[in-house]
């Protein structure tokens, strides 16, 4: 039956080398060396993860941890003809007059402190390593004061919750760099993934009368942080620092009162004028609602540092994961410390310049400031509602 091919064969009588064969199976070695290499990969992953001292750098781990998100987009910011962003019109503060003996210093001017490399924004190598990942971002929150309140605490223990951001450096923007324009602040910030939060912070921009104004400007949501300190050892501490860096400098006593036989205090010494708090706030409730300002205190931040860090995550929206678990208190420098620091598996302390010892002063100066202060004080209780026990 059927056409034979030639050599008498039949089509059946086909060798089997001429029809496909299955494959060769890999090698067990191939196979083996396969698995290792997806079990590096895995492996690599995970280290770089454990690695990191938060999730905030790993795309894709954010939900572990991560609170709700209550970052919002920036305003957009408008662009000439020729694509380069415009520089908002503002008028420059004109420049402080030198104050004598011990007060030439201009008000919101920048101590060594303020400039030294204590905390910089400087990320772990992880963070560099998905340095690509995000983007720049106006902030949604600053630490707008007060100077020598406790406002270099806040930021290192915020910068341990993985959903915040924040320059180490204090920009001084909307103080002394506003003609530089929105685009060369928002470049100062770091990067951030969609659900994080980007923080600043620069105490004298409480103290700053057009800093109100220029903040709303960029954005009327922002909510704002003032961390505030008894005006009276506030004060002291200012004078401190100074003394710290030049020695020569009068006493206490003297730079207090404009005259010490009429008991007339000199309000124009920015030690004393940043304490006068209420005054300052009016100008900050012209152009933002109390709702988006939160008051923390300074002495409170010492004694139970969890206690004002879960006030100002809820007031950021974000969930309480720093607690007490991230605190210990170091004895000698008389400060809380953190545990874990950003980016780190060390214990971190503030730096030297934190806890140093106030000279003695006259308790007849002490009662006279405190005399000073009492009527301020009571009125600034009023316009926040709370009552810090200053008095």
């Amino acid at each position: 039956m059927g056409q034979r091919l030639s050599g008498g064969r039949s089509c059946l009588d086909v060798p089997g080398r001429l029809l496909p064969q299955p494959p060769t199976p890999p090698p067990p070695v191939r196979r083996k060396l396969a698995l290792l290499f997806a079990m590096l990969c895995v492996w690599l992953y995970l280290f770089l993860y454990s690695c990191a001292g938060s999730c905030a750098a790993a795309p894709g781990l954010l939900l572990l941890g991560s609170g709700p998100r209550a970052a919002h987009a920036p305003p957009a910011l408008a662009t000439a003809p020729n694509g380069t962003p415009p520089r908002l019109p503002f008028q420059r503060a004109p420049p402080a007059t030198a104050l004598a003996a011990g007060r030439d210093k201009p008000e919101g001017a920048a101590s060594q402190e303020e400039l030294s490399p204590e905390a910089p924004d400087s990320p772990s190598p992880i963070s560099s390593f998905f340095s690509g990942s995000g983007s720049k971002q106006l902030p949604q929150a600053i630490i707008i004061g007060v100077k020598k309140g406790g406002t270099r605490a806040l930021l290192e223990f915020l910068r341990v919750h993985p959903d915040v951001r924040a320059v180490g450096a204090e920009p001084h923007f909307f103080d002394r760099s506003y003609d530089k324009g929105l685009a060369w602040y928002r470049d100062l910030m770091p990067r951030t993934l969609d659900g994080q939060i980007t923080m600043e912070k620069t105490p004298s921009y409480f103290v700053t009368r057009e800093a109100p104004a220029r903040i709303s400007a960029m954005s009327k949501d922002t909510k704002l942080i003032v961390v505030v300190r008894d005006p009276v050892t506030r004060a002291i501490s200012d004078y401190t620092q100074t003394l710290s860096k030049r020695p020569d400098i009068p006493t206490f006593e003297s730079l207090t009162f404009k005259n010490r036989s009429t008991g007339l205090i000199d309000t124009s010494w920015s030690a004393i004028q940043i304490g006068i708090y209420a005054k300052h706030l009016e100008h900050w409730l012209r152009h933002f609602p109390l709702g988006q300002m939160l008051f923390v205190s300074g002495e409170r931040l010492i004694r139970d540092p969890a206690g004002e860090l879960g006030r100002v995550q809820d007031f950021l929206g974000l969930k309480r994961i720093i607690t007490d678990k991230h605190f210990y208190f170091n004895k000698t420098k008389g400060f809380p410390c953190l545990k874990k620091a950003e980016g780190s598996s060390k214990p971190h302390c503030l730096g030297k310049t934190k806890g140093r010892v106030h000279p003695e002063i006259d308790r007849e100066v002490l009662q006279r400031l405190r005399d000073f202060y009492r009527p301020f004080n009571l009125k600034f209780y009023q316009m926040t509602g709370h009552d810090f026990g200053w008095d």
